[in-house]
């Protein structure tokens, strides 16, 4: 569990009302180290540094008063690393969707088809925001998934066995709304709001009502009415961490990201400050300022400067060079060491035509952090099948570059000793749901085929086969 204030069901049931727990559970989340990383995390995925967000350059007077300089080059350059690095990492593991232990052995998907058409789309939704946030709360709503993220969901343990018993989801519009509130429970949920904008003291305006709703409409008017109402077994909302450190990915690489956000904003606004060219003007003591204004603007006009050497008059063109290969070299090691920390892989680092065995060497690292967090995101989907009385394991297929050319022709070599399925699963460009798909085509082309012929033909080919497993089966009774 995340530092900070942690919602327990005892603080639910110590409570004096529903919507008095909601408010003062919403107030102490938004108060705790989870919240308040969910919503820099979101902030660093949408491209918005925060940091550099706030940055302000700061001179100093004669009086020694810090004061804003605004004679400086304000560019602030924001880099995508959050979002790539998550990105990455989501979708290796579940870019291919998730598949089950039912349809890699060749039988039909049901498990799949009971979860809805998007559920691909649904925990690749569950991934990534357990990545980002470092957790996530998958809600079964009747036969698809909603996705609570922890910026706007508190959730509410069980202060012995640490499990998940309630939770309040909480939204706005904006600022100039009114909040909104649901609390979940066991046995049902309820909606509530806030009276006014600024305010979390919310009030409830639907009373508490069963998860499972079933509607009879009436002839006469049309009007549907609730003839039954049913519940889970148990809370139908999942929490889903994202690694064994239950905290967003910020957390260890914001320092990281500011540092490069910085450096590169710093090194792009000193380019610009010093791409002019600065004149060092002697013997012009007598001129005013109007007039060395005058004088540099007819020097970039006209491109001639008119000095009088008897005098002692001379203008002197300088220009400042800004120190780019340190900073270049500074830039590529922190991204290096953000790249290596995370365990993600930088493409760049892979040659073209690089042998499989060098490709593997190079994923090694990503290969380690996919495997917990698939195992988290396999605990989670296994609770949300146990809701429907499911029984199954989801497979991952791992989205990767490969030498395919040199996959498949070891496949090939092997052929001849392994069966259709088999080589379908070890082909890397087909995945386990299009496996089961082409071996069941496969099926029904043969049976086409076998109806096909004449009887005595078919009657001497289904001999033929039925003696080749006779033959399997090793020595028979003479």
């Amino acid at each position: 569990m995340a530092d900070g204030p942690i919602v327990t069901a005892a603080d639910m049931a110590a409570a004096g009302s529903a919507a008095g727990f909601a408010s003062d559970a919403v107030r102490r989340y938004m108060a705790g180290e989870m919240y308040r990383n969910a919503v820099a995390a979101s902030d660093y995925y949408r491209q918005q540094n925060v940091t550099i967000n706030r940055f302000t350059k700061i001179v100093y007077s004669s009086a020694g008063t810090p004061v804003d300089d605004y004679t400086a080059s304000d560019m602030r350059i924001k880099s995508n690393l959050f979002k790539r690095l998550n990105g990455q990492r989501c979708s290796y593991s579940l870019g291919k969707g998730v598949s089950f232990v039912d349809v890699s052995k060749g039988g039909e998907d049901k498990t799949k088809k009971a979860l809805g058409d998007r559920f691909d789309d649904d925990v690749m939704k569950m991934g990534l925001y357990a990545l980002i946030h470092g957790i996530s709360f998958p809600f079964w709503n009747l036969d698809h998934i909603d996705v609570f993220t922890a910026d706007e969901f508190c959730p509410v343990w069980d202060e012995v066995s640490g499990a998940l018993v309630a939770g309040v989801r909480f939204w706005r519009l904006d600022p100039d709304h009114p909040w909104n509130a649901t609390l979940y429970e066991e046995d049902g949920y309820m909606q509530m709001a806030a009276p006014a904008a600024g305010t979390l003291d919310f009030a409830v305006t639907e009373a508490k009502r069963a998860y499972k709703v079933t509607y009879e409409e009436v002839p006469a008017d049309g009007l549907a009415l609730a003839v039954d109402e049913e519940n889970y077994s148990r809370l139908p909302i999942v929490p889903v961490w994202g690694s064994d450190a239950h905290q967003s990915t910020l957390v260890g690489m914001r320092g990281g990201i500011d540092a490069y956000d910085m450096i590169k904003s710093g090194l792009c606004n000193d380019v610009n400050d010093c791409a002019q060219v600065y004149w060092i003007v002697n013997g012009a003591g007598g001129m005013d300022d109007r007039e060395l204004d005058l004088w540099r603007a007819k020097l970039k006009l006209t491109h001639v400067a008119q000095v009088d050497a008897e005098q002692g008059q001379a203008a002197t063109p300088y220009v400042q060079e800004v120190p780019v290969a340190s900073r270049r070299e500074a830039l590529a090691q922190i991204k290096a060491d953000i790249y290596e920390d995370f365990g993600a892989l930088d493409v760049h680092t892979i040659a073209a035509g690089a042998t499989n065995d060098h490709i593997d060497a190079a994923y090694q690292p990503l290969d380690e952090e996919a495997a917990e967090f698939e195992r988290h995101m396999r605990e989670g989907i296994m609770d949300l099948l146990a809701l429907q009385g499911i029984e199954d394991t989801p497979i991952f297929t791992r989205t990767r570059i490969s030498n395919t050319k040199e996959q498949i022709e070891n496949v090939c070599l092997e052929a001849e000793y392994l069966d259709d399925e088999t080589i379908l699963r070890k082909l890397p460009n087909i995945t386990p749901d299009e496996a089961a798909e082409i071996l069941e085509r496969k099926r029904r082309e043969q049976e086409e085929r076998m109806a096909a012929l004449p009887p005595a033909l078919a009657a001497n080919a289904t001999g033929a086969a039925g003696a080749d497993d006779d033959s399997d089966d090793g020595d028979g009774e003479e």
